[in-house]
């Protein structure tokens, strides 16, 4: 796990181009500490920069950036490549290179494009990863980047060159290079909390996707051509692919057994080290079910990591260390204090180097800290809920959109038009009249809110378009001045799959997942020189799991259906049944008292007014309302303060 960066094209002087690498290469040195290297083929113009975590092979052999065998392809790397070994073989059957100089999943690589070229080497390779690799003979530049998302890189033009990196500070450090805001992908991040790809907070700068490739030559980066991506693989397509070629199982014990197989393999090669490994534990099914696995195949005790808070609704950590002991792993919990979220929370804007506002980044920087001082390398659950339909919005959207779409589509507009007519201070009095005949289990919050995004989801024309609101955080328009939204809108050629809750899968699997979920745990591990792995977003396992019809994700009213029974042969369900609560934090009442006058100075009516990216009014009512308690806000709020923050530490 590394960190890289480079420049291709400009006029620099070779001293000059040393010395921009070395600067793009210092400020992602937390990605890579244990080593450096540069370098630079002044002829053709271009200079690549490595920092390097040393997680496999150790020695000087693994050092990079790293020449081919043959001499024509010079790279640097982030990632690891799970099935290198089995790709050696495959090399050495297919070519005549039997020495090796080291045992680096770097060195297969190169000796995969060596033999195969870039793009089929791409598809053999079972990993995360980002690289770049110079072709000596083509003069090219090559970008590439892992299937799933899990491994980040930028590229974009500063003055007559094409600069990348595996964070946007690096591209900061390339001279004339212009970081102008995006107020469309400011747009984006309101509503989302996160910039979907392939956009990036800066105009002119893009992120590669996942699963994807660009070649780009001399005569490109002269005439500045903007380079165009290539898939070699798809996850919609692996969708597609899987629903039309379902699965069948004798009985329910043989698809248990054959998805623990499976998960299995993926946890073992993910298990692969020369540093010590351990794992994310937050109690819940994801995250119990790695561990579980790792603890199966490990001959000593795993080291598992926990965050608490002591107020009430948002603390695992009690339920984590209960799987803990049932397992026999080692383990280590902090509880953390509004203090030390307060102290840290400055940092956020350094450690995501674009606006990031998923609030669980708070405790996800936290809980690597804290795996760091024990290890090198921590396994984590992520992906469970997009491939299993484990989130509780995939039934209830489901659900909802069953219900309402009987109506005609004028019927429901009228309503909703007359339920907005009435302001949500209105419908609480209302239903404060009439709430003493309603059970106290089943009364409302909030209930004039819950009218009004009620009314906005009965203007939904599709299915697609009701979880999109149901999702969204702001509507930007009302909010970033001078924006356009036209590239916020999810895609609009999703395949027609069987089920919404499939399709909404897909839709989180294709988003949601490498643009928030995965873009939060490497940035707040990797700001800790901390390795992170996700077994379960192995794209040979989201293919497999394309092909289990729905019934063995989703049965008897919840999510992850196959996926628990796997985890019940290894911890008691007593210990795992209980409700959903993912990995927040008490954001709301913080914002009321601790970080109130941290969040006052950045939300300030005039200096909103004067950095012109605002309409402050809709954001101050929001921070009166959140204050007074009569409206929860503190999602909205923090997304505002987020890129205040950043646009203050930029």
């Amino acid at each position: 796990m590394c960190g890289i960066a480079g420049v291709f094209g400009g006029e620099f002087s070779p001293h000059g181009l040393e010395n921009v690498l070395r600067r793009m290469g210092d400020v992602i040195a937390h990605r890579g500490p244990d080593d450096s290297g540069t370098w630079v083929d002044s002829e053709s113009h271009v200079g690549l920069v490595h920092r390097r975590l040393s997680i496999l092979d150790l020695s000087p052999t693994g050092h990079q950036p790293m020449v081919s065998a043959s001499g024509r392809f010079v790279i640097v790397f982030n990632g690891e490549i799970y099935n290198h070994l089995k790709m050696r073989s495959s090399v050495e059957q297919a070519s005549s290179q039997t020495e090796w100089r080291g045992y680096s999943d770097t060195e297969t690589l190169l000796a995969g494009f060596d033999t195969w070229g870039i793009e089929e080497t791409l598809q053999r390779s079972v990993g995360m990863f980002a690289f770049a690799v110079w072709d000596r003979k083509k003069c090219t530049l090559v970008l590439a980047r892992d299937r799933i998302g899990e491994k980040p890189l930028y590229y974009g033009y500063a003055g007559g060159a094409l600069a990348f990196g595996s964070e946007l500070k690096a591209l900061l450090q390339v001279p004339n290079f212009k970081p102008e805001i995006n107020r469309d992908a400011l747009a984006m991040f309101l509503r989302h909390s996160y910039i979907p790809a392939p956009c990036s907070i800066y105009s002119r700068v893009a992120k590669l996707p996942p699963a994807s490739w660009l070649e780009v030559s001399v005569d490109a980066v002269r005439l500045r051509v903007w380079p165009e991506p290539m898939e070699y693989w798809s996850a919609t397509s692996a969708a597609i692919s899987g629903v039309g070629n379902p699965l069948e199982f004798a009985t329910d014990a043989e698809a248990v057994d054959s998805l623990e197989s499976i998960l299995r393999q993926s946890v073992a090669g993910q298990m692969v080290a020369d540093v010590p490994v351990g794992a994310f534990l937050s109690g819940g099914v994801d995250s119990s079910l790695v561990v579980a696995l790792m603890q199966k195949q490990s001959s000593f005790p795993v080291k598992t990591f926990t965050i608490g808070f002591r107020e009430d609704g948002y603390n695992e950590a009690g339920y984590a260390k209960e799987v803990a002991r049932h397992l026999g792993t080692e383990h280590c919990e902090l509880y953390v204090s509004p203090k030390q979220v307060m102290e840290m929370i400055p940092k956020l804007a350094q450690i995501y180097c674009e606006p990031f506002s998923d609030s669980s980044q708070l405790p996800t920087f936290l809980v690597s800290k804290l795996a760091s001082e024990h290890v090198k390398v921590s396994l984590s659950g992520d992906g469970g809920d997009e491939l299993f339909a484990g989130y509780n919005r995939y039934l209830f959207a489901a659900k909802l959109w069953g219900s309402i779409d009987r109506v005609p589509l004028a019927l429901r507009r009228i309503a909703a038009r007359t339920i907005l007519s009435i302001s949500p201070s209105a419908w609480d009095r209302l239903y404060g009249r009439v709430s003493g005949l309603i059970p106290k289990t089943q009364r409302w919050s909030s209930p004039g809110d819950k009218m009004h995004k009620g009314a906005m989801l009965l203007d939904c024309e599709n299915a697609l378009s009701l979880y999109g609101h149901l999702i969204s955080h702001w509507w930007p328009e009302k909010v970033v001045l001078g924006m356009n939204e036209a590239h916020t809108e999810f895609p609009e050629n999703l395949p027609n799959l069987p089920s919404f809750v499939e399709q909404m899968c897909l839709l989180d699997s294709i988003t949601y997942l490498p643009d928030d979920i995965l873009v939060k745990v490497d940035r707040a591990a990797m700001a800790v020189s901390l390795e992170t792995r996700a077994p379960l977003i192995d794209h040979r396992l989201y293919e497999y799991v394309w092909r289990l019809p729905l019934r063995y994700k989703i049965r008897e009213g919840a999510g992850k259906w196959l996926l628990r029974q796997v985890l019940y042969k290894h911890i008691p369900r007593n210990l795992i049944d209980r409700p959903k609560m993912g990995f927040g934090v008490p954001i709301d009442s913080w914002l009321r008292g601790p970080l109130r006058d941290w969040a006052e100075a950045l939300l300030d009516e005039s200096r909103l007014r004067n950095e012109g990216y605002f309409d402050s009014a809709p954001i101050r009512q929001r921070w009166r309302e959140h204050l007074s308690g009569k409206r929860n806000w503190s999602y909205h709020l923090w997304d505002v303060l987020m890129f205040q923050a950043w646009y203050e530490a930029k």
